[in-house]
């Protein structure tokens, strides 16, 4: 194994200044991530009053057979939590999210994570939000069969492994396998005989949902109810605040580098290059699978990563801005409602589908399903008096049109605004 470093090492310093740069900018998403994912936990447990029980870890069985292994060669997995009484053929699937990798690089310290290896996962997690089995915090899907599905990947489960290098450097561009293989095990104990579904997923585990949700829907039962549920996975391909297309790059990388484009719309593909057909906005329209959106307007990660990355910003002008949104001030404030502007254009058409839902809040915050105090909560954001979670129901179960956008920041008093100052 060490051999394999000093190999990834040799070839990293033969990078390009642009390549370094870009790099370096994903390496920061990546550690930016991680600390998201461990800030949200916290407040997570935090926040309840009714801890949940601990769900195990299961390993893959399947995993060795399907050669189905995260970035490191170690077992994929999820946890799941059996549904009872009338829920015990209906399913909740939620992806796990965490960003991607794009070099040799930052996928190798991504193996050092539990974002690209299950050993360094929790062998054990609560259920919170959509996942969670108190019919308080989730009343339309507690007693379902619940499934968290881990992300160890970095490609949002669309990685194709003839991509993987030849050299004896060991990385495993699994994704599409693994996402094959968790599906072909939940269907050997259940989901094959599901009545409803939903599909669900954060940030990469979104995009994740958005490009896997026709394949969700074939595989099921044809008088099965199956419909996909996306948080905070629209990415949007827009220039960074000094013009560069920072975002578009990355994910060029990412799409190369892990042979993505054969998990991609066949019907995209075929007109855009590859990599443009990671972005939702390119293929939305042709997913075939009803889907709800849930999208913060200040999404604080693509304010982060996508409209002010660091490489925009030298002077850190930004800086107190992207980490609490009442910091910016009045110019700032219009480059961010412009890019929620370019969010609710992009959207027009997905918004005119009559089977499409959203829920567009003016929130400073990026995963919100998963959390019980964004998802269901007294605290809760609310568009229309909704909670996210009323909102989903009323969609899934055709009680009410569920198209709900938010007023401008800062209107909306029920929003908790994530505050990255604070320790």
């Amino acid at each position: 194994m060490a051999n394999h470093r000093f190999q990834s090492l040799k070839w990293w310093r033969k990078l390009t200044r642009r390549e370094w740069t870009i790099a370096a900018a994903s390496l920061s998403i990546l550690i930016f991530t991680l600390s998201f994912i461990t800030h949200s936990n916290r407040y997570s447990n935090n926040s309840m009053t009714t801890p949940n029980n601990l769900i195990p870890f299961t390993p893959l069985s399947n995993a060795q057979q399907k050669s189905a292994f995260c970035l490191d060669g170690s077992l994929p997995g999820y946890h799941l939590q059996k549904g009872f009484g009338s829920g015990s053929d209906k399913w909740v699937l939620h992806i796990e999210g965490g960003g991607w990798c794009n070099s040799i690089e930052t996928c190798s310290f991504r193996q050092t994570t539990k974002l690209g290896s299950s050993r360094f996962m929790e062998h054990e997690v609560q259920f919170f939000g959509i996942l969670s089995s108190d019919p308080s915090q989730n009343p339309d899907f507690f007693d379902w069969n619940k499934v968290k599905i881990r992300y160890c990947d970095g490609g949002s489960f669309s990685g194709h492994p003839d991509s993987e290098f030849k050299n004896g450097t060991e990385f495993f561009f699994r994704g599409q396998v693994i996402w094959e293989a968790v599906m072909d095990e939940l269907l050997s104990i259940g989901l094959s005989n599901t009545k409803k579904a939903l599909l669900s997923g954060c940030s990469a585990g979104g995009l994740a949902t958005l490009i896997h949700c026709d394949d969700f829907r074939e595989i099921l039962p044809k008088d099965a109810n199956v419909k996909c549920l996306v948080d905070a996975g629209f990415f949007l391909n827009e220039k960074d605040v000094a013009g560069s297309p920072t975002i578009e790059r990355f994910y060029q990388d990412v799409v190369n580098l892990q042979g993505v484009a054969k998990s991609l719309k066949k019907d995209c593909t075929s007109r855009l290059e590859p990599y443009k057909c990671f972005f939702p906005q390119e293929f939305i329209s042709n997913i075939k699978t009803p889907v709800f959106l849930v999208q913060p307007g200040y999404d604080f990660w693509q304010i982060q990563n996508i409209l002010v990355p660091r490489s925009s910003d030298p002077h850190r002008s930004w800086f107190r801005c992207k980490l609490n949104i009442n910091n910016c001030n009045s110019k700032q404030l219009e480059v961010l409602q412009d890019f929620r502007n370019s969010l609710l254009k992009t959207l027009d058409g997905f918004h005119k589908n009559p089977e499409g839902g959203m829920f567009i809040n003016s929130c400073f915050i990026h995963c919100q399903t998963w959390m019980t105090e964004t998802w269901h909560s007294p605290r809760s954001p609310k568009i229309n008096n909704k909670t996210i979670a009323e909102a989903v129901g009323d969609w899934y179960f055709n009680r009410e049109e569920a198209k709900h956008i938010d007023c401008p920041f800062p209107c909306n008093p029920t929003c908790y605004h994530m505050n990255f100052t604070q320790g």
